[in-house]
């Protein structure tokens, strides 16, 4: 049975102020005519937008950024090769009817095909005989491909999100919604790196066809590398799509815009929109010593303290730069251990206080000999009696 490795670690954030604050500082987001748009940062997981975010809404061929993710995964584990040789089924054939009118790779029976072109094949092309042939050649059957794409999804936090198929073509039950496409795309992104650069590919060629990356941003602005543009009748025109700007990732999400060109133009309004009113902050780094008080009792005289993740923070764009504040606690005595609380570590700007997390031992430090014990309870001893 296939199982999800787990996906990047995200870096953790906690922002003290509340969304009402963060508004305040920046314009109203964009309005824009679509069903439901969401704007996440992708390294922070800050939601910067949100319309209708969790609305349930059919995916189309959105849907392949899932069968491309579970391609990944299990490529990544070891547990398949992009030098597979797949045997294409006429389930898989592009001249199965249900493919009739949508979009394929133009995959045949008799002619094998590597796991590698059906991956281009599934991102690039939108192909649904080839989101079928991985299927088939991943899971052994479409609905067992299925089977853990929902499990997949059930791990990623995707709860608004259930799958029939692995393509996106209409079925009453096959929903989504625009945060799980966002949390999904973070999880590709972050947690497959290699597979993720294909999205920014602008044309496939397989059978004599070339055929064109449909995401018309990746032409149109150069910080774009992904992700994926989807259509039926029923869904409307939507667009997940990527941008990185300096050290800042944002990803997009538009469901239920009228047109190509209008999918197109309100993902770059919201990525936009990001980049110029909010920023990331790094201001703790881990590992880093950011105070070395004096420990007493211990083998050393004095310990290193810090944090062990990095933090990253993001907040509205001002020139006002943060500041660290610490609070150690008093009289700190051996043994200590790695990780061991402190005292407090807050990130200020302009006197608000946007993140507060435990102060840390570094290293261990264990305790000293008896006479450094000794010595030391007696000058604590004193320090205490005339203090």
């Amino acid at each position: 049975m296939m199982r999800s490795t787990s996906f990047h670690r995200l870096l953790m954030c906690v922002l003290a102020f509340v969304a009402n604050q963060a508004t305040a500082a920046v314009p109203p987001a964009p309005k824009l005519p679509a069903d439901a748009y969401f704007l996440m940062d992708a390294t922070t997981g800050q939601v910067l937008v949100d319309h209708n975010g969790d609305l349930s809404l059919p995916p189309a061929s959105l849907t392949k950024i899932m069968t491309s993710y579970v391609l990944a995964e299990e490529v990544d584990a070891g547990r398949a090769s992009l030098d597979d040789m797949i045997k294409v089924s006429r389930n898989a054939w592009s001249q199965n009817p249900t493919f009739k009118g949508s979009s394929l790779m133009w995959i045949e029976p008799g002619k094998p095909v590597s796991l590698a072109d059906l991956e281009r094949g599934v991102v690039i092309s939108s192909g649904n005989d080839a989101s079928v042939a991985v299927a088939e050649h991943l899971a052994g059957t479409e609905s067992s491909f299925v089977d853990v794409m929902n499990q997949l999804a059930a791990e990623l936090g995707l709860d608004n999100t259930v799958y029939r198929n692995p393509h996106g073509l209409p079925h009453p039950e096959h929903r989504t919604t625009a945060r799980d496409l966002a949390t999904l795309s973070v999880a590709l992104i972050n947690g497959h790196p290699e597979h993720y650069k294909i999205y920014k590919e602008q044309s496939f060629t397989y059978n004599g066809i070339k055929q064109y990356n449909r995401n018309s941003l990746l032409r149109s602005d150069a910080t774009v590398d992904g992700l994926k543009t989807g259509y039926t009748s029923e869904a409307g025109y939507g667009l997940v799509a990527s941008a990185q700007r300096e050290d800042m990732r944002l990803v997009s999400v538009v469901l239920g815009s009228a047109s190509k060109r209008t999918r197109a133009s309100e993902n770059s309004s919201l990525l936009n929109y990001g980049f110029r009113f909010f920023q990331n902050l790094r201001p703790l780094s881990a590992e880093v010593t950011l105070v070395e008080p004096r420990v007493w009792k211990g083998a050393a005289e004095s310990l290193h303290a810090g944090v062990l993740e990095s933090v990253v923070l993001t907040v509205p764009r001002e020139r006002t730069s943060a500041d660290i504040k610490l609070t150690v606690d008093e009289q700190l005595e051996a043994p200590l251990s790695r990780g061991d609380v402190i005292g407090s570590v807050q990130v200020v700007r302009g006197g608000e206080v946007l993140f507060e997390t435990p102060l840390l031992v570094l290293e261990d430090v264990p305790s000293g000999g008896f006479f450094k014990r000794l010595i030391d309870a007696l000058i604590l001893w004193f320090q205490n009696l005339v203090g």
